[in-house]
Formats: structure tokens, sequence, C-alpha cells
């Protein structure tokens, strides 16, 4: 008994050291670059449902996923068998994955039914994924039935029964009506969980015909529907009132069995007149407050996710005023396997021990096997550091390679759990885990957590170190905790700084660097007050905050703990609400909260609105200076200013003017430094190094900026090295062997300390020369001399001070001077394109003789002499500027007939090279300009003389002249006379007199015609005045020159005139003076005054919105300047038609006069070509028709019933579809074969009316050809219709 007692307690001892070790067993890290490169056994990552429905309509997907290193291969058992996937065509396994894809659109689903289980192994172990079980869904078909119509009295209880077919998974029942409309339901009327629905006492408008009831099948999204059933509610006999009593369930007591996790779902369905009400309650117990509803008009108690505790007796009470009734629903509540704790995955370094626990619970209490790498543990190879206690495998003194999967099965008769835990067995150096230099910020006071996650194999311990410090041990201000994390309980200000985390294990050690930053807490100062102010005044609400200025603060505004109204009269500014023209609903409380990213303060104040009383006048003023400046949270580079400020003086300060004063660099000068608006009292200022502050503040309103406050006690910041470098740094050369390196010099301000001096460094580009540098003071150039002409050089400036160098410059690419190009360019030649345009080119310079930067060439040209006139002078010379490297330019507006020299040289930034060699070309002629002048000479009845002038540009040999001339406003053709070069003047004659004639004139070169110039003259019957000046070419359009002579009859010729519907056009002659013509225009016998319309010098005018049928009298009259009527022309009458007719008449339209040529002529060649084809015994194909339209989408019609009927051989004798069947009912073959009478000429109307025989029997011309028919005879006429149709 008691070496008994001592192994128990010795085995004991054993199992508290196992599990001890286990509350520290090393955790896999699920950092993807950590596991990379460690071996691991695989883990199965995603699978398919144990119970997996499938739609027959979709291919089957089951997945199986896994991770592990090396990455796992996979395999499939099916109903316990090697599932062979590669046999299997239709079944593809995805890329480096075990899903499969089964492809079913060829095979039953059916085929594919069973039980799956998927295995992924590498050379660690074996996973496996549970039991899939792959079913097909179902929805079945209603069982056919016939449904008696159920005929029931008023008031009693009814039943309708749905008994829908049983699906997979089960259906959705629901019932509606034929219009496809659900039907109430009510505390009356209600549908059962199983789809029956229950009246509970029926009226007389329960009776229909159209109760249905409807299955939906979800996986399908199908829907069956059972045939209609018909209520007749009669009221002959109707039931009395009643007590209540259970329609379902039966008797007074039944029993529930529900599974722990699921909803529970209690129903009752009672009859009764008064509909009785239900109520539940639970026996000996309550129901779970947040688990439990009620549904379906409380007829249905719910309970989700049950627990044991849910067990036991539930009360369905169903009342009405005559009595009760009640049943006893017992539940019991069973359990599948859950887990109460998971067997996890174990890293082991060699020699360790650990424990795989599987803790499961259910009821019955689950059976629990293990598993090895798929292999149950007892059928696996023995190994003597594994031992099995019930739902515990302990390891100990585990070696190198002896990694596995292990698989726990936990199992009672309603279900199963199968879970993976691996063991594995590494040998690895401690790694930590945590980003290194990550950076805490926690509020002083607060509790501070300081993270140093780390992965080794043995479990590296953790130690901490302050500021590189001695080690921190577990104390009152520090906690260590198991997984490397640290904690400080009360983070104070001292508490920030840098901590090292080391970890180690027997392979090694790691360390990491984490900061910590204890902040100060935000706090509100100021916090707003109790305001009572009058309506539509203004209500300002203060809340000036302290925070950490490393923090970034928000401040929020709440009213009535919501938010502030979306109304622009609330004005929110960074430590203050304004409130505009308060309104009564404007009354409650706000409050302000201050946010940082670590902390938050808030402050509450009531606003009171009052009936607003008489004010005095307000007088505005400038704001009285801000006073009390302060200088705090004083550092390095950086200040805050905070002052009170003035009385507004009844007008709101808008911004506060922050200014200061270096008195050090510029005493006595105060510059503008940063603004605030008018609500802040504080601000933030950067500050630069080695500067002597004074700070004074300015307050500015509408009315002006208030005097300057005091100045704020001095602060100097201490001297620093520079922080920025010269601006502006260039290299250019100014001569042909310097480079003159310039920039901006420094402020005092950007000195940051005394002694500002430039280091200048220069070195030739693309060479390996060292860099020459230089210190210079108090400039802002340096020339380097003794330099090439035109090479890169790399310059930088770098500001230096007695503490130090600025931060590294910028390289610059700067170059030496330039000088002038030394070569001129070659192979200048000059292309001439016409007479007025020249291309030149030429060969570019070598770089080398560029001697700087290439900005282009210019080509330089000018006119020598003319080719026509031997005293031309040469011209001034022209130059064109072509950038960069081109090497070709256009010469434009050169003169026609005309010799040109031009050259062309390069040049830089210095200037101009040395140019080419002259070049010589000769533009062609063209054509030549406008005469000088054209005039009429000696005018009189007869004859008289036209003169003009030689063209001023010539432009090339002149062969002659072209005069035209017409009579304007006529309709006579334009005369032309050609003349010679060498004359000046013409007479012409036989003129018509009182004409106006209009006269052109050009001249000719070889290149052809000028352009024109024109006159115009009148011809009278007693002569006419010589134009007094030359008329200028037409392309100036100067107004040609009126003759006057004595008329010797009316100015005013005919008047003529068209009507166009609603207007009319008038046209006439006129050869007065003057120059106000006038269309008046009234109607016939009015008394109304003559309504007049200026023409401006038109023989033409538009007379418009006339009214149909009105008849109007219309002159044309001539004015002088006085208004004065002079010459007018005789009254026309114009009547308008009553009635425009739009109608065109179409037998005078040509496209009709054409289309019935055409027609009339295919009539005639119809009638030749019968005539032909009859004489010759020709025959139509009918009989080769009928046979090659076998085709019974276009058979005919049958008449009698519709149908389609067929051709045969056999049914010569029926009447040809749209033929008109002979008296005796018959039609004789050889009839209908051959005789053109049949078909055409006589016979009784062998063409239907509506063409059916042509579109039967026509567009054969083709075939019969082919086959050889009467090839020589003519076509068809309905052949010969269909070509021209």
């Amino acid at each position: 008994m008691n070496w008994k007692r001592r192994s128990t307690l010795c085995e004991c001892a054993v199992m508290v050291l196992l599990l001890g070790h286990m509350t520290s067993a090393l955790e896999v890290p699920l950092d993807s670059k950590v596991l990379e490169g460690l071996p691991q056994p695989p883990t199965i990552t995603h699978q398919s449902p144990k119970d997996y429905i499938i739609d027959p309509r979709e291919n089957i997907v089951i997945h199986c996923e896994a991770k592990g290193n090396p990455h796992p291969s996979f395999s499939w058992t099916r109903n316990g068998t090697h599932f062979d996937v590669e046999k299997d065509h239709k079944v593809i396994t995805r890329s480096n994955s075990g899903t499969l894809v089964i492809d079913i659109s060829e095979e039953k689903a059916e085929a594919y039914e069973g039980v799956y289980q998927c295995m992924a192994r590498n050379e660690h172990g074996t996973a496996l994924s549970n039991n899939i079980v792959i079913r097909q869904s179902k929805s079945p078909l209603w069982s056919k039935e016939r449904n008696e119509p159920i005929t029931v009295q008023v008031g009693v209880s009814l039943i309708l029964h749905c008994r829908p077919p049983a699906g997979l998974p089960p259906p959705i029942i629901f019932w509606m009506d034929n219009n496809f409309q659900r039907l109430p339901q009510n505390s009356r009327v209600s549908q059962a969980l199983n789809g029956d629905l229950y009246f509970s006492n029926v009226l007389a408008e329960d009776t229909r015909n159209d109760y249905i009831c409807y299955a939906r099948f979800p996986h399908t999204q199908t829907i069956q529907q059972k045939q209609p059933i018909t209520v007749n509610v009669l009221n002959d006999r109707p039931a009395g009132e009643r007590k209540p009593s259970f329609m379902y369930p039966s008797g007074d007591s039944s029993t529930v069995s529900v599974l722990r996790g699921e909803t529970l779902e209690l129903e009752c369905f009672a009859d009764g007149l008064p509909t009785p009400e239900i109520s539940w309650t639970k026996v000996n117990g309550d129901l779970p407050n947040d688990r439990f509803s009620f549904h379906n008009f409380q007829k249905t108690l719910k309970i989700a996710e049950v627990m044991e505790a849910d067990g036991g007796d539930y009360r369905c009470l169903a009342r009405n005023r005559l009595g009760s009734a009640q049943h006893i629903i017992t539940v019991v509540v069973k359990a599948a396997p859950f887990w109460i704790s998971a067997p996890r995955n174990l890293v082991l370094a060699p020699k360790e021990m650990g424990m795989l626990i599987c803790h499961v619970g259910g009821n019955p209490k689950p059976t629990i096997t293990w598993l090895v790498n798929g292999v149950p543990i007892e059928n696996s190879h023995k190994d003597p550091s594994r031992k099995i206690e019930d739902n515990t495998i302990i390891l100990s003194d585990v070696q190198t390679g002896s990694s596995a999967v292990y698989q726990c099965n936990a199992s009672n008769e309603y279900g199963y759990l199968l879970a993976n835990a691996f063991v594995n067995v590494l040998a690895e150096p401690p790694r930590v885990l945590t980003p290194p230099n990550y950076v805490y910020q926690v509020i002083s006071n607060r509790q501070a957590m300081l993270d140093c996650a780390s992965f080794g194999s043995p479990i590296p311990k953790i130690t901490w170190f302050k500021d590189g410090q001695t080690a921190i041990v577990d104390g009152d201000s520090y906690i260590l905790h198991e997984n490397g994390t640290l904690q400080i309980n009360v983070a104070q200000p001292l508490n920030s700084g840098k901590y090292t985390c080391v970890a180690t294990n027997s392979l090694g050690n790691r360390e990491n660097n984490v900061y910590l930053e204890v902040k100060e807490p935000t706090r509100i100062l100021k916090q707003p007050e109790y305001k009572k102010v009058q309506r539509s005044s203004k209500a300002v609400f203060e809340c000036k905050v302290k925070h950490d200025p490393t923090l970034i603060p928000t401040m929020t505004w709440l009213k009535d703990n919501g938010e502030l109204p979306d109304d622009e009269r609330f004005v929110v500014d960074s430590d203050s609400l304004t409130i505009n023209d308060v309104t009564q609903d404007d009354e409650g409380m706000y409050t302000c909260i201050m946010n940082t990213t670590l902390d938050q303060d808030s402050a509450s104040a009531t606003l009171t609105v009052v009936e607003a009383t008489p004010t005095p006048p307000i007088i505005y003023e400038r704001p009285d200076p801000p006073r009390d400046l302060e200088l705090t949270d004083q550092r390095e580079r950086s200040v805050q200013l905070t002052w009170t400020p003035g009385e507004e003086h009844n007008s709101p300060i808008q911004l506060f003017l922050i200014q200061y004063e270096d008195s050090l660099h510029e005493p006595d000068v105060w510059n503008n430094m940063t603004e605030v608006p008018g609500t802040s009292t504080t601000a933030h200022l950067d500050l630069s190094p080695y500067v002597y502050y004074s700070f004074r503040v300015l307050a500015l309103n509408d009315v002006g900026l208030s005097e300057a406050s005091i100045p704020s006690s001095q602060y100097r910041t201490n001297p620093a090295s520079p922080d920025e470098n010269p601006s502006d740094v260039e290299g250019t050369g100014t001569e042909p062997d310097n480079m003159v390196i310039s920039w901006n010099e420094m402020t005092g301000l950007q000195s940051n300390g005394p002694g500002l001096q430039y280091k200048v460094s220069w070195r030739q580009k693309d060479t390996d020369e060292d860099w020459m540098s230089i210190i210079v003071a108090n400039v802002s150039e340096y020339v380097v001399t003794g330099t090439p002409t035109f090479v890169p050089y790399e310059v930088m400036v770098q500001a230096i001070n007695d503490y130090g160098s600025g931060p590294k410059p910028e390289v610059m690419l700067g170059y030496s001077g330039e000088d002038r190009p030394t070569m001129a360019p070659e192979s200048v030649k000059v292309l001439v394109q016409n007479s007025t345009v020249a291309e030149v080119h030429w060969e570019p310079i070598p770089p080398s003789t560029v001697k700087g930067k290439m900005l282009g060439y210019k080509v330089r040209y000018w006119k020598e002499k003319s080719l026509q006139k031997e005293d031309s002078k040469p011209e001034k010379p022209q130059e064109l500027t072509f950038s960069g490297n081109e090497t070709e330019g256009r010469l434009p507006d050169l003169q026609p007939y005309s010799q040109y020299s031009i050259n062309v040289r390069a040049f830089n930034g210095k200037g101009d090279g040395p140019p080419s060699t002259n070049q010589k070309f000769e533009t062609p002629e063209g054509v030549p300009g406008p005469p000088t002048f054209l005039r009429i000479t000696n005018p009189n009845l007869e004859s008289f003389t036209v003169e003009w002038g030689p063209p001023v540009d010539d432009n090339g040999r002149i062969t002659g002249y072209i005069l035209k001339y017409q009579p304007i406003n006529n309709t006579e053709e334009l005369k032309e006379m050609t003349l010679l070069a060498n004359e000046t003047s013409v007479i012409l004659e036989n003129l018509k007199y009182s004409t106006r004639y209009k006269f052109y004139l050009n001249a000719m070169t070889i290149k052809g015609s000028g352009p024109i110039v024109t006159t115009a003259i009148t011809i009278m019957d007693e002569g006419t005045e010589s134009p007094s000046h030359p008329i200028s070419p037409v392309t100036q359009s100067v107004q040609p020159p009126f003759y006057k002579a004595r008329p010797v009859g009316p100015v005013f010729g005919s008047v003529n005139f068209s009507l166009e519907e609603d207007h009319a056009i008038l046209n006439w002659e006129y050869t007065g003076d003057e120059n106000n013509v006038y269309v008046e225009y009234m109607l016939d016998n009015s008394k109304e005054a003559w309504k007049r319309e200026a023409v401006n010098g038109s023989r033409t005018y538009q007379l418009k919105n006339l009214k149909a049928g009105m008849t109007y009298r219309v002159r044309v009259v001539a004015k002088d300047h006085a208004d004065a009527t002079v010459h007018s022309t005789e009254e026309l009458l114009i009547a308008v038609p009553a009635m425009t007719s739009r109608q065109v008449d179409i037998a005078t339209q040509g496209w009709f006069i054409g289309l019935m040529c055409a027609i009339a002529l295919l009539i005639l060649v119809l009638l030749i070509v019968c005539f032909i084809k009859r004489n010759k015994g020709g025959k139509y194909p009918v009989k080769e028709k009928e046979e090659a339209h076998q085709d019974p989408e276009i058979q005919p019609m049958k008449e009698d019933d519709g149908t389609f009927g067929e051709y045969s051989d056999t049914e010569d004798h029926k009447p040809l579809k749209g033929s008109r069947t002979p008296s005796n009912g018959t039609v004789k073959k050889d009839d209908s074969d051959d005789s053109l009478v049949d078909y055409g000429e006589g016979g009784d109307g062998q063409f239907n009316e509506d063409g059916s025989f042509i579109g039967q029997y026509s567009g054969k011309k083709e075939k019969d050809t082919a086959e050889g028919n009467e090839s020589s005879e003519a076509p068809s006429p309905v052949n010969a219709m269909n070509s021209f149709v």
C-alpha cells in the first residue's frame, strides 16, 4: 500500500513538472519571415465543411490547403479507400494545393457522392482533414395528389397540411395565393415550423380556393408548388365560444431533444374561441435573458446557442376569457463533442519534454483516439519517449528527427472532432520578432508595456536593459512577464529612453532596441463658463488647453452630447466656440473635448438665451495691445509664446501678428514672424540658432491694427552649425579662360553661429581630378582662372561657421567661359523652290570649333540686283537664325527674277563665328504685280479710251495684258481682249449708251496673270466725265468712280417682281445720283401711311411677311438728304394668293418621267422575250422547282387545316399556290407544264394579284443554264422581271 502511494506521488510530481514546463511551451510564430527556412510539419489551413452539399449544375470543388516546410504533397481517400486522382480525367488538382475540382458537366453528380479525406504530408509528418461528406442537393417534385375541398363551420379550428417533399437541404415553406401574394398571418392564423397552416378558429372571410403551399429549395433556388386547397366556410351551424385546447403538440406533455450550441425552437398552436393568447415560462427557472426570443405571434420560443443549463421543463400556456390550457415540454440537451482545450502545436528542443492535451466535452462523453501521421497510434512504430494517458500524450527526452503530426479524434453518436497538432523538434538560436527601434508613447502616470516577442529553441530567456546600463530586475517599478514583455506600472518622464531586450538560449543571443517616450497629459486650463446671452447676440465659449507639444491636438465641440448643428453661425476655432446671432434653439450644454493620439480631456458649460433689451450705440475702435507676454516650453529650436488679449472695443479681433527683433544681427528692426487666429492666445514659434530674440504681438480687428505689445523677455538660442547652404549656386564663365562661381549670401539669421564662411569647391567633370577648394568670407562669388575654354565643371558651395559645417552641398553643373566659333560652315548650297522661296543647306561645324554652347546658325542674304531692271541697286541684307544643330532652312519672301547672295555663320553665347564664302543664286520669274493705274479718257457717245500703267513689280518679262469688260447687272457675257506688252491704252467703240460698264485689267508674264485692277463708267448720250485719279487693284476694294451726266429720261428702269409663298422679290434698274433708295409698300385701299424699307444700294430686294389673300401697292423711291422724294417708279399691285399650294405636280418631275420610261422599256423587253420564247416552244421549269423545294421549312400551307403540305410527283393535279382552280376542280398536267397561256396570256388569271406566282417560280435562270435545259432559248419573262427588280 505504501509502495503504491509513493508511486502515485511520484507520477503526480512528474505531471506537475511537465505541466509547469508546458506553461512556458514555445509558441509557433505566425510571422512568415520567421518561419521561412525553418523545417515545419504540415498544417491544414483551409478545408471544405464536413457536410458539403453540392449544386449539381456546378463543378464540385473540395478544398484542402496546407502549409509546411518543405511544402507538403497531397493525397485523398474516398469512402475509406485510396482515391487515385490521376486516373480520373474529370478530376483536377490545383497547383501547389490539394484542392480537387471535379467536372460533372458530362457526369451525374451522384457518381461523386461519398466521404472524402485529404492528407498533407512532407518529410516531417502527415496532417489529416476532416471527413468531408459530399451530397448532392435535391429539390424533388411534390407527389401527385388531389385535394378535395374542405368545408367547415364558422368558429371551428382547422389545419391545412403542407407535407412538402423532403429536399436536401430542407426547403423553406410559405403560403401564397394565385396572385403570388403571401397569405396574411396573425395570432389566429399562423404557420408551423413543418409548414402546416393552423387556424385557431375560422371566419367567413377564410373562404377561398387558392391556399397554396410553396417550397423553396435554397441550394438550387427552385420553388415547388402544392396543388391549391379550397376552403369553404359555412355559417349555418356556427361553433360556439370555448376555452383553449392544444392542436399541437398533443396531450399534456412532450419531450424535445436539442444539441448544445444549436437553436432550440418550441412551438404551441391552440384551438379556442375567442382566439387564445400564448405565453411561455420555464418551470423551476428563468428564460436566458440574452438568448431567447418569441416569434410567430408568441407561438414559437427560440433559444439561441443552447447550453446544458437550458435543459428542463418549459410551460406553454394558452388563455382566453373562458379559461386556459397548458402543455409541458421537456427539453433534453445532448452535445456533440466540443473543445475545452484543443491540442496545440509544440516546438521542442532536443532532450526537452512536452505534452499534447486533447480536452473535449460532450453528452454522452466522447471517445478519444489518437493517430500519428494519419495512422492509429497503436499501429505506429513504438516510441519509448511517448506515453499515452487517456486524453494526454506525454513526450520526454525528444530527439532530433522525431517531428510528427498527431491527430486527436473525439466522437460520440452526435458527431466528431478532429484536430492536428504537430511536434517539431528544432535547435534554433534566438530571434527577436518585435520590430527594431520601435517607439512606444505613453502619457505620464500611466502604464507602459514594452514588447520583446522572441523565438528560439530552446525557449530564449529575456533580459532588459535601460540606456545600456545594468539589467532591469522584477520589482516595484518594473514587472517582467514570461512572454518577455516589460511592464512599467506608473510611467514618469525619467522612464523615457532607450530599452534593450536580449534573448538568450544555449545556441546564442540576440538583442533589440525600443524607445519609450513619456508625454505630458492633456489638461484644460480654462474651462468654458456658463453663459447668459440675449437673443440675436453672440456667445463665446473658451476652452484653453495645455498638451504635450509633440502631440497633435484635435478640438471637438458637442451640444447636448451630440454633434453641433450644421449651421454657419457656429464657428469653431482652436480654443473657442463662437455662436453668432443666437436663437432660442441654441440653449443647451456645450462640451469641448481635446483629443490627442494618446489621451483626452473635456469640460462643459450651459448656454441660456434671454430676450434682447435695447442697447446704447456701439462705438468701434482699434483693439488695445496684448499684454502679459510669456515664454514657455523653451527648447533649443522652439518656444511657446502666450499672451492676454486687450480690449476688443466692440469689434472682434480677427488675428494676432507676432513680430521678432534680432538684437544680435539687426537691432531695432522688427520682422513679421507669423499670424494666428484672433481666438488664439498661444503660438508655437520655430527658432534659429544664434539669435537674440525678442517678441511682440499686435491685434487686428475691422477698425485696424493695435499698438504693439510690450516686448517679451529676450530669448537667446545657442549657436550651431549651419542648417543650410547658400542658394542659387552657379558656375558661368565671363572669359574664355575663367569660370565665376556665384551664390546668394546667407543672412545672419541663416548663419546659425559666428564666423560664417563659404567653402567653394570645383573640379572638371568626367575626369579623375581631385576637388579644388577655397574658403572665402563676406563675398558672393569666386573666380576660377586658367580654365580650358567651355568645359563642364562640378561646383558646390558649403556654409561653415565656428561650430561646424552645413549639410553636404548639392553638386551643380557649371561651364568655363566661351570663345567665338573658329570655323565657318562648309558645303553651303541653295536650292531654289519657286520664285519667292529657296532652301539653303550647309554642313555643321565640328564640335571642337564651337568653343562654347552651340546656339545655332545665322543665314545672311541680300538682293544683288533685278534680272529685269538694269539700274537696280543691292538691298539691305536680311538675317535668319536657326537654333541648335539645324543644317537647313527656308528663305521666304524673295523677289522673283532677281539675283541674291548668301552666307552662313555659327554662333554661341560669346558671339558669331566667321561667315562662309558668299554664294549667289537667282530666282525665276513670277506673276507680275497689278498695273499701276486704270482710267477712262476721251469718253463720247461712240467710243472712249482705256489707259493703264505697267506694274511696279514686273517680277519678270511682261508678255501682255488682258482687258475684260461687261455691263453691270446684265447677263451679257464678259468680253475679253489680249493686248501686247508694249501697249498702255486701247480705244473701245460701239458701247450701249445709258449703260454702266465695269472694266478689269491685269498683266501677264510667262508664269501667269497678276492681280486685277478694275474701274466702272456709265455711257451717257451726251458724254461722260473722265476719272480724276487712277484706280487701285481690286484687292484693295476701292469704291469705283461715278461719272455724272445729265439724264435724258427717268433714272428708274423697269421694275419686275416674283412671288414666293409669303414674300415678293423685286428687281429694278437705277441710274440716279441719290444713294437713299427705299422700297415703299401699303395694303391696297388702305388709309395707312406708306411703310418704308431701305435697300442699301442694291438693285434687288426681298419684301417679307406678306399676308396671304392680300393685295399690296409697292413702289421704289429715291430720296435726297432732306428725305424728300426725288425719283419714284410707278406703283405695282402685288396680289398674294389666299393659299399657296405646296403640292408638286408629279407629272412634271424628272424622276417620275424617267421611272415611267424605264417601266415602259422593261415591258417592251418582256413582251419581246415572251414572244421569242413562245415561238420556240420554251417551257417553264416548274417541275424542277417543285423538286428542288423539299425543305419542310418552306412548304406551302394547306388551306383546310393550316398545316404545311409537301410537294410530290403524284400531286401534279393540285393547283399552284395562288392560282385559280378551273370549274371542274382539275388542272391537266400537260396544260400546267408548258403553256404560256396558262402563265401569262389568256387563261383564267394565272397570275395572282399579289404576285405570288412570280415569287414562287422565278429566279431559276442560273440553275436551268447549269442543267443544260434549253440553254439556247430566251430567258423566262419571270426571270427577266426579277433581274430588273
